[in-house]
């Protein structure tokens, strides 16, 4: 469930900035998100995302609705939305 109100308010406090690993070479895959309203969506998807093995860096834009997750290999799309899922959000699919 999101941290957010229907009205698209956020009931928590302010988000983190994004996760991001300097120096280092991956493959960046970008996917579409829906539900992400605020700062703490943006923060809960970092935090998530981040914490799966082979991540190195999470990009979240809240404006387009886009993700961009860097792993060290190929990603695992049906892990990203499932751990996606149920922070509360919905992944889409890959961006076109």
């Amino acid at each position: 469930m999101s941290c957010c109100t229907p009205d698209g308010s956020c009931s928590t406090g302010a988000a983190t900035g994004p996760r991001t690993a300097t120096g280092t070479a991956g493959v960046t895959t970008v996917y579409e998100v829906s539900g992400m309203t605020c700062g703490h969506c943006e923060a809960t998807l970092i935090r998530e995302i981040g914490a799966l093995d082979g991540v190195l860096a999470v990009d979240v834009d809240l404006e387009t609705g886009r993700v961009a997750v860097t792993t060290a290999d190929r990603p695992d799309d049906a892990l990203l939305a499932e751990v996606v899922d149920d922070a509360g959000y919905e992944l889409t699919g890959r961006a076109a």
